[in-house]
């Protein structure tokens, strides 16, 4: 299933969920809300990591918007070679290689030098096939960290939530889902979906 949460932010006023959704539509939102008189506390989380985030909503919807952080270019950005305004010089096409420094044993670096296009080339082709391999994986922990984040800041005094993460960590969804039954309904809800949207049923 593709990751929907990515780019999705969700806003929590109290205990209920306010809005969720790509970042200005629930910055305005909560701009709206926070305008209400006594609103309770308003807190805003990246689904991707389950963080909270500060935006600042002073002035009009457009000023609120214009001062928006802007997403990060994807992997895919600094490999397309149609969007690139520098002229492209002779040897081999930008491909968006980034040099950073790897320190090996010697056996190592004997191994990955002895491999059809040198060092780059293997380390590379390793990288893809673990990323592969270990794609589901890394998809689980990644969520299973965004849930944590999520619940530490919403559910943290709630009853339950030791036990509860501890069923998160060992992946006992069965029991996780258990143990948070009687949490508040949109807190329960979302930290559901930060932790398991990802996969199938169990």
């Amino acid at each position: 299933m593709a990751d929907n949460t990515r780019s999705q932010f969700t806003a929590f006023i109290g205990q209920q969920r306010l809005a969720s959704g790509p970042l200005a539509e629930v910055a305005i939102a909560v701009m709206n809300a926070s305008r209400r008189p006594a609103a309770p506390p308003i807190i805003i989380f990246a689904d991707a990591t389950g963080q909270p985030i500060d935006l600042d909503l002073r002035g009009t919807e457009r000023d609120v918007i214009t001062r928006l952080p802007q997403p990060a270019p994807g992997p895919e950005a600094a490999t397309d070679e149609t969007t690139s305004t520098e002229p492209r010089g002779r040897g081999r096409p930008k491909l968006g290689v980034v040099a950073r420094e790897v320190t090996l044993l010697p056996r190592h670096w004997e191994w990955l030098g002895a491999q059809p296009g040198g060092a780059s080339v293997a380390l590379r082709k390793l990288v893809d096939e673990a990323r592969r391999a270990n794609g589901d994986a890394d998809r689980a922990r990644v969520a299973r960290d965004a849930a944590y984040r999520f619940m530490s800041v919403m559910a943290g005094n709630i009853a339950g939530f030791e036990e509860a993460s501890r069923a998160l960590f060992a992946d006992d969804r069965r029991k996780f889902v258990g143990l948070i039954a009687g949490w508040p309904d949109d807190i329960r809800d979302h930290v559901i979906k930060l932790a398991f949207s990802d996969r199938a049923e169990a």
